[in-house]
């Protein structure tokens, strides 16, 4: 009785799952168009308008300084102290192949714009990677609190004023000399933009150095954004953002990193074992602080989380890419666009290529779907008559029905599972191409100048919309509620809208897959056509041979 009554529960549960999925990723696109970007763009002004606010006051002030407060012992918490502070004064610069750096007086880097023509806003300005109130990298917070307040009252000296390391690397002292001790940062920058530091105190001092917060850029629900430590044995270790109520202490790291959606900053030493504490700032938010003692060697990048520049560096260090909850799905799929783009050479054509060798791979899993609804579909008219035969014994009906679908070797959740078991495969290609910065500043065909950026004849989302719609069409349904049907006529037009505004790749993905589903579903139609006219004439010719 059991087995009888889970045959309608199961086909009632395909279509309420089939109904479910389709309202999620509607959800899921709607909820980033009508709420996310939206929060970025208020979030970006706000950032604007605090920028100038504090560069109206560096004009009156050159050097700022303010004690925010204290830890109550540094020694008791093992903690760094805690300042606030704000230095304008540049004391260098270096010019990197891909960047300017900017040194301030503090010994930090108080900002890196990039500049390569790849790396503009939408006003088509250079980015720059921090906002004036964050913490730096670079910055040095002593373990001793008397030390550690007179640090934020002296300037530091620098080598050089002017450097350029767009051709070959350029080394960089900065010293800063207090009553008790002297420290220094020798600092090698290659063109790259990445740099090695040996630091040191004359009367080894303990204290902490930080990669900084995390550039402040972009920062969605896309991707994770935060802080991300790589440890020993390869492992990672991410807070987000808002998520740290207190501080907290780890040991064997070997990287420290804070990222947003597409740049990072990162010190790392992959030869030693490093002590770091991340401290909860003001919105709950990790910064991470590496532990000195008197000396240290590291290594760091600050930058776009372009994945060939960071394996470049070392290969570990392509773990600050990530992609949130599917990255163990879509960092393989990333491997793939950048195994496809090393022969292609275009990231346009490279999306068509993955989306066709994706649907390649997952081909019998789509094809046992589509056979299954063609047969359901075609049972239709059978399972029907057996509902209004046994309309007041439905017990009776679900046995007759299982009997059906024994006989013709259909299975009610054919058409559904094979949905269920693409949706992780389609958010990883969601979330790689919604987060590489690869794509950034690549062109495709004419118009397509940008596949980071939304079609701006809006050409691709119209043709998804219509590939969209040809499929609902031929595609077999079972959907009997009216209300349903309506739901999905209506999703091309909604998806249609939604796209407008998304990024070109990712358009162009969903694109191509519709295209690919499309052609898959007519030649299963087409098929399924011929055997139901093959076993038409079978059954004439059974029955004009028993006639005579």
């Amino acid at each position: 009785m059991g087995m009888t009554n889970n045959t309608l529960n199961k086909e009632n549960t395909q279509k309420k799952i089939l109904i479910a999925t389709i309202i999620s990723f509607a959800f899921f696109i709607g909820y980033d168009f009508l709420y996310l970007q939206p929060q970025q763009e208020l979030a970006k002004q706000t950032q604007q308008k605090e920028a100038q606010a504090l560069k109206q006051q560096s004009e009156q002030t050159p050097l700022v300084s303010q004690i925010a407060g204290e830890a109550n012992s540094s020694a008791a918490n093992n903690a760094p102290s805690v300042h606030a502070n704000n230095a304008n004064e540049i004391i260098s610069t270096i010019k990197t192949k891909t960047s300017n750096i900017e040194i301030d007086s503090f010994g930090r880097i108080a900002q890196i714009t990039l500049t390569t023509h790849r790396f503009q806003n939408e006003q088509h300005n250079a980015i720059k990677l921090f906002t004036p109130s964050q913490l730096k990298p670079l910055e040095v917070r002593f373990f001793d609190a008397k030390v550690n307040e007179e640090a934020f009252k002296i300037k530091a000296q620098a080598s050089s004023k002017v450097l350029d390391a767009s051709s070959e690397p350029v080394k960089l002292t900065i010293t800063q000399t207090l009553s008790t001790t002297t420290l220094t940062k020798d600092l090698t920058i290659y063109p790259d933009g990445h740099y090695d530091l040996d630091i040191a105190t004359s009367n080894k001092q303990n204290y902490f150095i930080t990669p900084g917060f995390r550039p402040d850029v972009l920062a969605d629900a896309y991707a994770d954004h935060g802080s991300l430590l790589i440890k020993n044995d390869g492992t990672l270790n991410i807070v987000e953002d808002k998520d740290l109520d207190s501080n907290a202490e780890f040991v064997g790291i070997h990287a420290a990193s804070a990222f947003d959606r597409y740049y990072a900053t990162v010190l790392y030493n992959f030869d030693k074992n490093l002590q770091v504490t991340l401290m909860s700032n003001k919105d709950k938010s990790p910064e991470a602080f590496i532990h000195i003692m008197n000396n240290a060697k590291l290594s760091g990048y600050v930058g776009p989380k372009d994945y060939n520049a960071l394996n470049a560096l070392d290969e570990k260090l392509t773990s600050v890419i990530e992609y949130g909850w599917f990255t163990f799905i879509a960092k393989p799929m990333f491997s793939m666009l950048q195994y496809i783009y090393n022969y292609v050479g275009n990231w346009g054509w490279t999306i068509v290529i993955l989306t066709i060798l994706v649907k390649l791979i997952l081909l019998p899993l789509s094809h046992k779907g589509m056979v299954s609804m063609n047969r359901l579909k075609e049972l239709a008219p059978k399972i029907k008559a057996i509902q209004e035969k046994y309309s007041d014994d439905k017990q009776k009906a679900s046995m007759h029905m299982m009997e059906l679908y024994k006989s013709e070797g259909a299975n009610p959740m054919g058409g559904c599972l094979p949905i269920i078991l693409q949706i992780p495969v389609f958010f990883a290609i969601y979330r790689v191409l919604s987060n590489a910065i690869e794509l950034k500043g690549s062109e495709w065909i004419l118009w397509i100048n940008d596949l980071s950026k939304m079609d701006p004849y809006y050409v691709l989302p119209i043709l998804m919309g219509v590939t969209m719609y040809v499929q609902q069409r031929i595609t077999p349904s079972q959907i009997q509620d009216e209300m349903q049907q309506k739901i999905f006529q209506w999703l091309p037009v909604v998806f249609t809208v939604f796209f407008l505004w998304f990024p070109a790749g990712l358009t162009l993905y969903w694109f191509i897959n519709n295209l690919v589903t499309v052609s898959q579903q007519y030649y299963v139609n087409k098929i399924f056509a011929k055997e139901k006219i093959a076993r038409h004439e079978k059954h004439l010719a059974t029955k004009h041979t028993n006639e005579k």
